[in-house]
């Protein structure tokens, strides 16, 4: 969300920018509730007035044209492996659905937030673009 709502710390800035720009050469795996985070924070970031029902509206239309594949697997993951993660590291169980994704694939997580990145660091998952 960082590419449309700009965050005060310019290295998160400059990490999301680049992540970005990475996918015009990449391809990116989100877990299935990843429309549904994105929508919940364009709907938050409206209701405060902070951007345009038309930006968000059109910000929609970017995202849904990067090359972001949706993982099918995710609930299946939930009362499991992904419930373990999130209890063991303390994480969302959003969250820990991210680090999961990551671990059962076999990829980097890109991400700005704290909490998952220590725990993808306890968990042996790089960190995409770092």
């Amino acid at each position: 969300m960082r590419w449309l709502l700009a965050s005060n710390k310019p290295k998160d800035q400059q990490y999301a920018e680049s992540v970005l720009r990475s996918l015009a050469n990449a391809e990116a795996i989100v877990p299935n509730l990843w429309h549904l985070e994105a929508a919940n924070v364009l709907l938050g970031a409206t209701n405060r007035n902070e951007i345009e029902v038309a930006e968000a509206e059109r910000f929609t239309v970017q995202l849904e044209n990067l090359p972001i594949s949706v993982d099918t697997l995710t609930a299946h993951q939930a009362f499991g492996h992904t419930m373990s993660l999130a209890k063991a590291y303390r994480l969302s169980s959003y969250d820990a659905a991210y680090l999961e994704l990551a671990l059962r694939e076999g990829l980097p997580l890109a991400t700005l937030d704290k909490d998952l990145l220590r725990a993808a660091k306890r968990s042996d998952v790089k960190i995409y673009l770092k």
